[in-house]
């Protein structure tokens, strides 16, 4: 993340009608610091009225308390926003000494986040799956489907497992040779882990749980203000988006194909050792 908010490399840089204009350059030097604090809102629009009312929940003995694994995860999240939205706030102000020295926070961030991500997963499938077999009969049918939706729920959560880490990968690579493709994938992968919150906004509309195509239009829609400016501003799509299409169609397709069948139900079953 070292030049998370660099300028483009010359080779990326191409005339454009906007190339003399104040205001664009304006945008150019901002826009990754509105997508940062745009990333912060949603995430915090889903998971607020969310946790309120799930410690209410718990307050009144209507679902078990919270993990400590999902404490963790939830700090190292908003610590890896907060260190987005500092570095890009860094470069956007021409303070890239203190941003470099900031990167070395989110390289320890980052992977510590994926591998809670991993634990957290099982953590909270187990307890669903406890309180649907433990349940009296007459709420066990209810309970059963949750752990269903839970189940679907899974393959979005594999594919953050997979992309997040994979396209931060790819952004480290790049940050010494291409610091365009290095800041648009550091979005690019930060917005794999948004459907988090986005399915948590209550006012939103939903395909789920029926289908997750509302997750992918959604995703998209976030990370349109910047993929709209890259057009805009260079009249051509940045060669980051189609390194993220490439990873990302073929999960989709899967996950479309997946969805709410049974092999995928009795294959998740397995792979949580319930099956």
């Amino acid at each position: 993340m070292a030049t998370l908010a660099g300028s483009q490399s010359v080779a990326e840089r191409r005339p454009d009608v906007l190339s003399g204009s104040p205001r664009a350059h304006a945008v150019d030097r901002w826009i990754f610091v509105f997508m940062a604090a745009w990333f912060i809102a949603i995430v915090l629009a889903g998971f607020i009225p969310d946790s309120l009312v799930k410690i209410g929940m718990v307050e009144a003995g209507a679902r078990p308390p919270f993990p400590p694994v999902l404490h963790i995860h939830a700090v190292l999240m908003g610590s890896f926003m907060l260190l987005l939205l500092g570095q890009t706030w860094l470069m956007a102000t021409d303070r890239s000494a203190l941003h470099m020295r900031l990167g070395v926070a989110s390289l320890i961030v980052a992977p510590l986040l994926v591998i809670v991500g991993f634990i957290l997963v099982p953590t909270m499938y187990h307890q669903v799956w406890q309180g649907a077999q433990n349940a009296p009969s007459e709420m066990r049918e209810k309970l059963q489907g949750i752990v269903r939706m839970v189940e679907n729920i899974m393959l979005l959560q594999i594919r953050v497992g997979i992309l997040f880490p994979l396209f931060l990968g790819i952004a480290i690579m790049a940050r010494g040779r291409n610091s365009g493709t290095h800041k648009r994938m550091m979005f690019l992968a930060t917005a794999m882990a948004l459907p988090a919150g986005i399915d948590r906004i209550p006012w939103l509309p939903h395909t789920m749980p029926a289908s997750p195509l509302s997750v992918d239009l959604y995703t998209l829609a976030a990370i349109s203000p910047m993929l709209i400016w890259d057009v805009v501003r260079n009249r051509s799509v940045h060669r980051a988006y189609w390194i993220a299409l490439a990873f990302y169609v073929p999960f989709a397709v899967a996950i479309h194909a997946l969805w709410d069948t049974q092999w995928w139900h009795q294959t998740a079953r397995q792979i949580m050792g319930v099956g």
